[in-house]
């Protein structure tokens, strides 16, 4: 093992990935569904590059089409899309891990201590990998809080504390976290008559606002959006923070930790002694998270049919690295295109289908990539 700064790891090892591991670098049992769940998300996420919209919008009228680009796009503010369960899941599966992680860092050693220490180290890493791929494309630092790993940064070093303390415990931080929060926002007041919508980028009568007391939940309206009007202009800044178009937040950690908290009460059950089939049963009946990590337990550990999900694996097995690919990469790869293919090979199909093959062009070499990785068996971890 080569250890390089901040705690970053890059792994090589001679056994196979899937009998190895690949979160801490350990030898031991692999729960390949885990890696495949995981794998799964970040495809979902790499897969932003085939812009699945654009084509729906070239194609209108063509249901097929509009189907897989509600699927691809963020709802825009109530309900769920699947492309709006990349971040929980991510963060749930954070939640899964961590006792594995834990456990085999205890096995080699390490304190209570020296624990705490690394899990500071990391969440302070992931924060700060959050921020560096958000200010790629900016002239001086942009510092937002809104990235997945900020997010799992926030709430991750909370996570490992909790890991110290009896599910029981757990339970009651989760119950007094997720009211609290609730709470705060059901007291935070709703606009007055005179409010300048314009300042939070929606309008009074955008569609999507919801009514009456569920007002307090409203896009840009809301404490979150007040926190962040305040702590993110403490920071130096080309423009003063007005809104986020997303109505994404800092605060949104708090129920991102919630999440992750419920990854860790799936991790306990797949630590334990239950069979295959009741930890399925058991998973079935909490969440969607919990259902997709039962499918992929059912069908990869308990059913033993792992073939299928090798392209999922490829990617879990260096998750972070496909992070880095998608959200920092893919436009330099696109640029690379055009230089060396030319102006117009994405036309081959047609205009309508030109980010369509861009897209899966790009999102085949950053498979490659990690494929390469895996096949090299070099992981790299936080």
């Amino acid at each position: 093992m080569q250890t390089v700064p901040a705690s970053l790891t890059v792994t090589r090892d001679n056994i196979n990935p899937s009998a190895k591991d690949m979160n801490v670098g350990i030898s031991t049992t692999r729960i390949l569904s885990v890696d495949a769940y995981r794998g799964f998300v970040m495809l979902l996420m790499m897969g932003e590059v085939l812009s699945l919209s654009a084509v729906a919008k070239n194609l209108p009228g063509n249901k097929f089409w509009q189907f897989l680009s509600f699927h691809q796009s963020h709802v825009d503010w109530i309900w769920l899309s699947l492309h709006d369960m990349i971040q929980p899941s991510f963060s749930f599966l954070v939640g899964v891990v961590v006792l594995f992680s834990i456990d085999s860092r205890t096995r080699r050693g390490s304190t209570t201590g020296a624990l705490i220490r690394h899990t500071i180290v990391r969440s302070i890493i992931l924060i700060c990998l959050g921020i560096f791929l958000r200010s790629m494309h900016s002239t001086q630092t942009y510092f937002t809080f809104e990235d997945t790993l900020s997010q799992i940064g926030l709430g991750y070093t909370f996570l490992v504390l909790l890991t110290f303390f009896s599910q029981r415990v757990q339970i009651i931080f989760l119950i007094i976290l997720l009211t609290g929060y609730w709470a705060a926002f059901a007291f935070y007041p709703l606009p007055g008559g005179g409010f300048d919508y314009s300042s939070a980028g929606v309008a009074a009568d955008w569609p999507y606002n919801l009514h009456g007391f569920a007002a307090h939940w409203n896009k840009n309206t809301n404490l979150a959006w007040a926190f962040d009007r305040w702590f993110l202009n403490l920071f130096p800044r080309e423009n003063k923070f007005r809104n986020n178009s997303g109505g994404y937040a800092t605060l949104s950690f708090i129920p991102t930790l919630g999440t992750m908290i419920l990854g860790l009460f799936a991790g306990n059950l797949l630590k334990s002694g239950k069979t295959g089939r009741e930890k399925v049963k058991l998973l079935l009946m909490v969440g969607i998270c919990f259902l997709f990590l039962a499918f992929f337990y059912e069908v990869i550990d308990v059913a033993h049919k792992t073939k299928w999900s090798f392209l999922f694996l490829v990617v879990g097995a260096n998750s972070i690295v496909a992070y880095v690919l998608a959200d920092g990469f893919s436009s330099f790869i696109i640029q690379s295109l055009y230089i060396h293919l030319g102006a117009q090979y994405d036309l081959v199909w047609g205009p309508a289908y030109a980010t369509l093959v861009k897209g899966a062009i790009v999102l085949c070499l950053e498979w490659l990539i990690l494929y390469w990785m895996y096949r090299k068996k070099v992981f790299i971890k936080i």
